[in-house]
């Protein structure tokens, strides 16, 4: 049977379960300063990340990406 779109409290309580198992991303983000890469991924790639968000979510995607030895593919 297909499922359909996630009910109101689907989202909630899967992130629940996530994080009642152990979720990668929140054990790396008690651990590591993600702010600390900013200036530095600025100069490697030559552009200004007008969002420290993005600097934030590439550098934990390289980190998962290594943990688990993901391919670019797997990762999106």
């Amino acid at each position: 049977m297909a499922r359909g779109a996630p009910g109101f409290f689907d989202i909630d309580e899967r992130l629940g379960e996530l994080s009642a198992k152990g979720d990668d991303l929140e054990r790396m983000k008690s651990l590591i300063d993600f702010e600390a890469f900013h200036p530095a991924l600025e100069a490697t790639v030559h552009v200004r990340i007008v969002r420290k968000a993005d600097a934030r979510r590439s550098i934990a995607v390289l980190i998962l990406q290594a943990m688990h030895s993901l391919s670019d593919e797997r990762c999106e």
